[in-house]
């Protein structure tokens, strides 16, 4: 196991807020393995790459030699977590929450080395819980004190929206979850600040020693703006195809490159450092840096052989092919109707002057999203929110659908 001093300059990479710093000092000073908490909801059917922030952390933690419990809250996900919600959140079943779990297990192991990973599910002692436990547990937190949480607030306060108590219960079974797994450190993003810290204090209640609690940003979409969500179709799967990746990565601004160096990459810092000097004295090209960081993830999700082919594709389409690197950006408000390959290549850029012209080359592969040629003249752009259009050698555009 590595020096503290070490160590430290490791977990601290990235991070948002650690509370507390000295605390987190003294647990190292033990030399004794941690336990380090993440705790994830089954709610959807796979992760993103804002979802693996905390799980990269969780890896250094386990590369540290620190014992790592990947928690899978298939309780939870019943109630579904307030945090960052202006509305409560739909119920889902418990088969899709089964179903989505199977898939989080298979998921996870493309960062977590699958024999230091202890997966458990908080229904195990959750699900064992009688009314008068979950009296006692609600008696060590006060509907003031609850209120106080910045999205109830805003929601009781200026929104006026309704609050349902079910919502006051997630805070406190999470709580719970870091007292029965003993938990030295919980990891979460900045949103689950208050969930985390109420885990501090249910332990202090039941005399144990209380967890460090480390935040982590939260993770920009391909915008730049928001959080990456499936929902707002700013996101990059870990399940996406190999192509799709690299090009969405490769999409990317080259300020929000650096962001995601430093949330996503397992590179040392010092490297890190190394590129950003060498791009701003004009010694290293940017986009260069930016191929380094696909290859990298796609590699982490999909391995050595297909981020190579990725990588050299890339590289014979937009690099050997005289592509500017000067590519327009266009914005097309849609408002959830169908936007077909033929209307935007006609009538929504000046890609090409006639539908037969478009036909044309829809039939020689060479019209393509994300570097995926599109065969079908029907295909309904829609599905995409942000996305590369490439049509023919020469012509490319930065899609943004609104």
């Amino acid at each position: 196991m590595k020096n503290i001093e070490d160590q430290l300059k490791i977990i601290k990479q990235g991070t948002a807020e650690i509370i507390s710093e000295g605390e987190l000092v003294e647990k190292l000073k033990t030399k004794k393995r941690l336990i380090i908490k993440v705790g994830l909801d089954p709610t959807m059917p796979d992760m993103h790459l804002g979802h693996t922030v905390v799980i990269n952390k969780l890896r250094q933690f386990q590369d540290l030699g620190h014992k790592v419990v990947f928690l899978i809250g298939d309780y939870t996900a019943c109630i579904g977590d307030p945090s960052g919600r202006d509305v409560t959140r739909p119920a889902v079943d418990k088969k899709t929450i089964k179903n989505n779990a199977k898939k989080f297990q298979k998921e996870i192991f493309k960062i977590l080395d699958k024999d230091k990973t202890h997966v458990a599910f908080n229904s195990e002692w959750l699900g064992k819980l009688k009314g008068l436990d979950l009296i006692e547990l609600a008696s060590h937190y006060t509907v003031a004190r609850m209120l106080e949480r910045d999205d109830f607030d805003k929601r009781f306060k200026v929104e006026k929206k309704p609050i349902a108590i079910h919502e006051f219960l997630y805070p406190l079974l999470q709580a719970k979850d870091s007292v029965e797994l003993k938990a030295d450190i919980e990891l979460g993003g900045t949103d689950q600040k208050f969930n985390l810290l109420l885990g501090r204090k249910l332990q202090e209640d039941n005399k144990m020693k209380p967890q460090v609690c480390i935040m982590m940003p939260i993770l920009e979409g391909l915008d730049g703006v928001k959080k990456m969500s499936k929902s707002l179709g700013n996101y990059i799967s870990i399940s996406d195809e190999p192509s799709d990746m690299f090009g969405k990565v490769m999409s990317v601004s080259d300020d929000l490159m650096w962001r995601y160096y430093d949330l996503l990459s397992f590179k040392d810092l010092d490297d890190i450092r190394g590129y950003k000097m060498a791009c701003s004295s004009n010694s290293l090209n940017p986009k260069n840096v930016k191929i380094d960081l696909a290859f990298e993830l796609v590699e982490r999700f999909h391995g050595l052989k297909k981020a190579t082919a990725s990588k050299n594709n890339f590289i014979e389409r937009f690099q050997n092919k005289n592509i500017t690197d000067d590519i327009p950006n266009i914005e097309i408000h849609i408002k959830d109707k169908e936007l077909t390959i033929i209307d935007l290549i006609t009538k929504e850029t000046d890609a090409v002057s006639s539908t037969s012209d478009a036909r044309r080359l829809i039939a020689q592969n060479a019209i393509k999203i994300d570097s995926k040629p599109i065969s079908s003249i029907k295909y309904d752009c829609s599905k995409h929110k942000k996305f590369l259009l490439q049509v023919g050698k020469k012509k490319a555009y930065k899609i943004l659908l609104k």
